[in-house]
């Protein structure tokens, strides 16, 4: 009987390591699929590991107590018949996933070729056969649902492995598979449109090559050599102790926020830009709602909801923003996934995430923020709560702070900070002329990296989410 082998999962960002809490089942037991195996503990998340399969726990590698490093196997499964049909062992007579890597990447030989070579109908099929396996070269499993959309699409076993799941241990979910479809489908658009724009723009140039000194100036930037990364080691400065003073160990989610701050300093540019917003027409909303809302909802009416909104609507009409950097490549990222700051009892913080934030209402937002916010302080968030953001807010008015300069929250490019709302005396335009008045001001700031937005990009991002703001009717 083939076996599949747990392991320990990755729950969020920067975590190599978890502490298994306790486990719900013993040597011999028999699990069904999405059956909880153990529950683990790290610096950010306490989460239960469900079963992935079906079948009866042959061993169990760790005991409760133990820090295990990510992808290590914690436990081996004996497949039932089910999974078995659907999860071929090691050494099967029947692979055409190798085949289809065969014939589409590997290159081949001259004594491959003294072999016989597949027709080109043969290479097609056999790029094309996908099979749900627990046991392929990186030892990942797929459900017949994702297999059956895979071969619907003609991806290969190859590509389907270079997919990034949302599921357990990153397995390829029917959501995922989906996604990844329709991108491909729109990147092929775009690329044939290229084409086409390419061809009609050959035609309508001369012929007549640029002047030589023009080339001159153009060469060093297509020949630009790749950026070097910088020295990462500095250091440290001599740290006199005297007898008085007390030395604390940082505790190990403070050694991961410290060690994510000086990465991300050390990877982005920083430039911090601020703007102050009238956000009284925000103040006398809530002040007019919160009560109803309170008795509709359940929950409190913050301003984070509202801001939340009006970032949302502001990464849409500035996709830039809603990035990441790789290399020389930028990536814009699809889906508009707002992460949160929570402080944590114990003086530590955290960025639970709202997933598609654009696509949520207030009352929406609100809920999502406030259970986030609970489950975050109760050390219940999940590794979905933690993935997948891509802009995130922090908002340190809540501490009558008035501004400040955030770091980004890699692999981000840009981070929004929230300062406290405070009564001024304000200069106001009316039809009889200028005057004083009592007005709700705000500071807002936008920390970015400077790699791929500039000044422009990111005070004109930063102005549409304070005028969002200061126009607010609900």
């Amino acid at each position: 009987m083939p076996t599949f082998e747990i392991k320990m999962p990755k729950l969020g960002e920067s975590i190599t390591e978890g502490t298994i809490v306790s486990w719900s089942v013993k040597v011999g037991d028999k699990v069904k699929e999405d059956d909880v195996l153990f529950e683990v503990t790290t610096a950010k998340v306490s989460a239960e590991v469900p079963s992935p399969v079906a079948g009866k726990i042959t061993e169990i590698l760790y005991q409760e107590g133990d820090t295990v490093p990510v992808g290590t196997t914690v436990a081996k499964i004996e497949l039932s018949e089910e999974e078995e049909e659907a999860t071929p062992e090691n050494g099967s007579d029947s692979q055409p996933e190798d085949k289809g890597k065969e014939s589409s990447e590997t290159p081949i030989s001259q004594d491959n070729q003294e072999k016989k070579e597949p027709s080109a109908d043969q290479a097609r099929e056999s790029r094309q056969e996908v099979t749900p396996e627990s046991n392929s070269e990186n030892n990942k499993w797929y459900s017949p649902a994702v297999v059956q959309l895979a071969k619907e699409a003609n991806i290969s076993q190859a590509e389907l492995e270079k997919i990034s799941g949302t599921g357990y241990e990153g397995r390829v979910s029917k959501k995922d598979i989906q996604q990844y479809i329709a991108d491909k489908n729109n990147r092929t658009e775009r690329t044939q449109n290229k084409e086409t724009a390419k061809q009609e723009s050959a035609q309508q140039k001369t012929e007549t090559a640029p002047p030589a000194k023009e080339q001159s100036k153009q060469a060093p930037s297509q020949e630009r050599p790749a950026a070097t990364s910088p020295a990462t080691s500095a250091t440290s400065p001599a740290i006199a102790v005297s007898e008085d003073d007390e030395v604390q160990e940082m505790d190990r989610v403070r050694r991961i926020i410290a060690d994510h701050m000086v990465m991300s300093k050390k990877t982005s540019p920083h430039v911090t830009t601020f703007v102050e917003a009238d956000v009284t027409k925000l103040v006398q909303w809530r002040s007019k709602m919160k009560d109803e809302f309170l008795k509709q909802e359940g929950i409190s009416l913050t301003y984070m909801p509202v801001i939340t909104a009006a970032t949302a609507k502001a990464l849409k009409e500035f996709p830039q923003i809603n990035a990441s950097v790789n290399g020389y490549q930028i990536i814009l990222k699809k889906h508009i996934n707002i992460g949160i700051a929570v402080s944590l009892p114990n003086g530590n913080l955290i960025v639970p995430v709202v997933q598609n934030a654009d696509k949520l209402n207030i009352q929406g937002l609100a809920s999502q923020i406030d259970i986030l916010a609970k489950k975050a302080r109760s050390n219940k968030l999940s590794p979905d709560n933690m993935s997948g953001g891509t802009f995130t807010i922090t908002n340190f008015g809540t501490f009558k702070n008035l501004f400040a300069t955030p770091i980004i929250n890699q692999p981000e490019v840009a981070i929004l900070g929230v300062g406290y709302i405070e009564k001024k005396p304000a200069v106001i335009e009316t039809p009889e002329g200028d005057s004083i008045a009592i007005r709700h001001k705000m500071f807002l700031s936008l920390s970015y990296d400077h790699r791929i937005i500039d000044g422009a990009l990111g005070g004109a991002f930063l102005k549409k989410i304070a005028d969002f703001l200061e126009e607010w009717n609900g």
